[in-house]
């Protein structure tokens, strides 16, 4: 089994007896729903809808645990404790070191909680030394490479906060949107997106001939139909408007990144499939909520 350790992320905890029902108000993901041994996506929006904040939460000893970009958790916390007012909830940043493994199946070690970021491949995390002791240790590069190629994006190392709606970048197809729960900050935009399917952009695998330089936009022809992210080598993650991407490619057009020519392809585990020519983007099934 591989192991990497994910300087970039750092931790908190939400503690309290009203800890479930304060996150479950306030997040997008089924906070109540989420079993010991999971790290279940999920987001802080706007008023407006968009992310925040985006994050995995899963249950620790105490309450639960949120894992979140490191250059971002001094501001959750901050946002979090404005919304507690006299709910008697502790939120702590922790000091645990956050560690990403694969290769393992589905038979994982006491400590490591399943990704469900990844549905169709064993991804876990683990918050503790003891947990990955006498695992081979992979880079850190080794690791955001297989995040890119399966289509898991992370603010602040991949996209900018408060600029993209939770569809853009699927959470509503891997669990990190619920649409059962009641309200939640922002949700009033995401349920009307969902339910009308007005959901316009969305996340792409890109994979080009060679090197391909993030921040480029993809073009179709020279017109530009969404922006390349993150990258590594020779593919990456684009954002890109569908209703663009399907006229290009009925019209035939060559799709290219800074002049390397690239294919785009949603990620196995989207429950959609491209619109047909005229028709609104999909937003397809929830996903897999638990």
């Amino acid at each position: 089994m591989s192991f990497a350790r994910v300087a970039d992320r750092s931790t908190l905890v939400v503690s309290g007896e009203p800890a479930e029902d304060f996150l479950q108000n306030l997040v997008t993901a089924d906070i109540a729903g989420i079993p010991p041994g999971e790290a279940r996506p999920s987001a802080l929006l706007t008023p407006q809808g968009k992310i925040l904040f985006d994050f995995l939460v899963s249950r620790a000893q105490a309450g639960f645990r949120i894992e979140v970009a490191a250059s971002a958790r001094a501001d959750l916390v901050k946002r979090l404790t404005l919304y507690r007012l006299r709910t008697k909830v502790a939120i702590e940043p922790e000091d645990a070191p956050v560690s990403a493994l694969w290769d393992e199946g589905d038979a994982p070690r006491p400590g490591f909680a399943r990704d469900r970021r990844f549905p169709d491949e064993p991804v876990w995390r683990a918050y503790d030394e003891a947990a990955i002791a006498g695992l081979v240790e992979a880079r850190a590069e080794d690791f955001r490479a297989l995040r890119l190629r399966s289509g898991v994006v992370e603010a602040e190392a991949d996209f900018p906060a408060s600029d993209v709606f939770p569809h853009d970048v699927l959470l509503d197809q891997n669990g990190g949107v619920s649409f059962k729960k009641g309200c939640y900050v922002g949700q009033e935009v995401v349920s009307r997106m969902q339910h009308r399917g007005t959901a316009r952009r969305r996340l792409m695998l890109a994979s080009g001939e060679r090197h391909l330089t993030p921040g480029s936009d993809v073009l179709a022809d020279g017109r530009a139909i969404g922006t390349l992210w993150s990258a590594v080598g020779t593919e990456g993650v684009a954002l890109v408007r569908l209703d663009r991407l399907v006229d290009a490619m009925g019209a035939g057009a060559t799709l290219a990144v800074d002049g390397v020519p690239v294919e785009l392809r949603l990620p196995s585990w989207a429950g959609f499939d491209l619109p047909a020519p005229g028709e609104s983007a999909a937003t397809g099934p929830e996903g897999r909520e638990a």
